[in-house]
């Protein structure tokens, strides 16, 4: 759609082009059973194992350490249950406050199964604190998570400095890098994280596909068993147009799409925000202060309802989200915004705009030119 400004990428990107073209073949004329014997399924077998390759190399894993998945939220609680189930005696989990629901949410379960479960809390830039790490991790502490960038603020989490705390004691570590992924380079080697979970449509590939990256020798079990698929990680038929359109969108990050986010992306934010600041001086941009990814601003505006601006910012064809959730008929601030301490007054206004490598200056100079009277509509911002 030529008339919609698409600033919600954090959500879910735009398919490429190519990508489309890679997966084409797959939902049509090539649609063997990759798990088959004959040279008609072998020849899907074979273009899933070369987007295996491409998903390795864009987080620089070997082809082996990667399992497909149908998400991040599976690769997530297959992480999690995974690394529990292979660790009996160890009833203790340790995730960020700030965490994607697919790590809080199955987190909750486990707490009702009996696992412990410790938040680590964070500061009003979204730093993690490690020294409460540090003083959580216990003899029966079975895995940390921590995420290597917050969906709502952009902020990029010391993934590298948990790796340290926690192999001191023998724990291994997990990161959900679904929102990095595509925005910032990420070698597990250097990370040195034992788990890494990935989702295509965050990246310009398709929806309904993921993977999980597995250290080898990490203990782990997998969550769906069923079939021998995936070196018996993970049962059922593959999902072979979605992960070679995965494979393809890795492949294009890698070759040109960090490049992007870095220079072309990272511009257009900071003209954002500069805009933001020139025009609506009471905008309060979160996370400024410490890395984030390069193509997200979250934004809080005092005194207005979040959902009453996206309203009407979508009546305008444009597309943006927040961080609240509706619940029971009262718009709740953010788990994140409160985890760092954000007054709920302001929390209530907050906006995310997330930008991706097709987002134009123009669009940007057209959110500028409506915003502000858009707030003065639904709240008594002073712009």
């Amino acid at each position: 759609m030529n008339d919609v400004i698409y600033l919600d990428n954090n959500a879910s990107t735009r398919l490429d082009p190519r990508v489309l073209e890679a997966m084409m073949p797959y939902l049509t004329d090539l649609y063997g059973n990759p798990s088959s014997l004959h040279h008609f399924g072998a020849r899907v077998l074979a273009e899933i194992e070369q987007a295996r390759s491409h998903v390795a190399r864009l987080i620089g894993a070997r082809d082996s350490e990667i399992v497909f998945t149908s998400g991040g939220t599976e690769a997530d609680n297959a992480a999690l249950r995974g690394v529990l189930a292979a660790r009996p005696n160890r009833r203790r989990l340790i995730i960020s406050a700030i965490e994607h629901h697919a790590i809080l949410t199955p987190a909750q379960h486990l707490q009702r199964e009996g696992i412990e479960v410790t938040r680590i809390g964070v500061d009003a830039d979204g730093r993690l604190d490690l020294d409460q790490l540090a003083d959580a991790i216990r003899d029966d502490t079975a895995l940390v998570s921590v995420m290597l960038a917050n969906n709502e603020t952009g902020a990029v989490l010391p993934v590298g400095q948990v790796v340290q705390i926690a192999h001191a004691r023998g724990v291994p570590v997990h990161t959900d890098a679904v929102n990095a992924a595509g925005k910032i380079p990420i070698d597990v080697g250097q990370l040195g994280v034992d788990l890494l979970s990935l989702s295509a449509h965050k990246l310009h590939g398709p929806k309904g596909t993921g993977a999980l990256y597995i250290r080898r020798g990490t203990a782990w079990r997998p969550l769906i068993v069923g079939g021998p698929q995936e070196m018996q990680r993970r049962g059922g038929t593959l999902n072979a147009p979605g992960i070679i359109g995965f494979g393809a969108a890795c492949r294009i990050a890698l070759e040109e799409g960090l490049a992007a986010m870095d220079t072309h992306v990272r511009a257009l934010r900071d003209r954002l925000e500069a805009g933001l600041a020139e025009r609506i001086p009471t905008a309060h941009i979160l996370c400024r202060r410490v890395e984030r990814v390069p193509n997200t601003c979250c934004v809080c505006f005092a005194g207005v309802e979040a959902e009453a601006v996206l309203l009407l910012l979508s009546e305008e064809g444009i597309c943006a989200s927040s961080g609240a959730a509706c619940s029971s008929g009262s718009l709740e601030p953010s788990h994140v915004l409160a985890a760092m301490g954000i007054d709920p007054a302001v929390a209530h206004g907050q906006i995310r705009f997330s930008l991706s490598r097709y987002s134009t200056a123009d669009e940007i100079d057209r959110l500028l030119e409506l915003l502000p009277g858009i707030l003065e509509r639904v709240g008594s911002v002073s712009v």
